[in-house]
């Protein structure tokens, strides 16, 4: 199923290079520390979806507030998102899940899952290297928000300079 929620998101994006490869390298980042922290089926199912979505609200905020700053797709992520997930019929709980996994993308207190903690991790690798930020940012970011073992061996091998 996830092959065509990324067709969809795709298309949702209208050619929108940028935001095609953020979710897709996301998804990726989200997919591999998932699997190597050993998420059971469903979990690593849900978090795939939520990663591949995760940034469905961007458009919008570009548009309506000339950002697309954190706080803004939490916002407005969930009425986006419930249309755009009918189609696949997810069970109830994955669905809310997804949502919920979303519209707290950019919150980092009371991460509730595994699966939460993962998408925040793999959204920073991406944003990390998208927006160029310095070594001392990555640190801080990584000893304050990173917890997994995987996350944070592929945060410091991406982004730790040999010397």
């Amino acid at each position: 199923m996830t092959e065509q929620i990324i067709a969809k998101m795709i298309d949702f994006c209208q050619g929108n290079q940028q935001d095609i490869a953020h979710f897709l390298k996301v998804y990726a980042y989200a997919r591999t520390v998932g699997k190597l922290e050993g998420l059971d089926e469903t979990t690593q199912e849900t978090l795939e979806i939520a990663a591949i979505v995760h940034d469905i609200a961007c458009p919008l905020c570009r548009e309506k507030y000339g950002s697309a700053a954190g706080n803004l797709q939490e916002q407005e992520s969930e009425a986006l998102l419930r249309p755009f997930l009918r189609e696949f019929q997810l069970d109830s709980r994955m669905e809310e899940r997804v949502v919920r996994l979303v519209c707290r993308h950019h919150t980092y207190t009371g991460v509730d899952g595994a699966d939460c903690q993962i998408l925040l991790e793999a959204d920073y690798l991406v944003n990390a290297g998208e927006g160029n930020l310095s070594p001392q940012a990555v640190r801080s970011f990584r000893d304050n928000v990173f917890r997994t073992q995987n996350g944070t061996r592929l945060l410091n091998s991406m982004y730790s300079k040999p010397t």
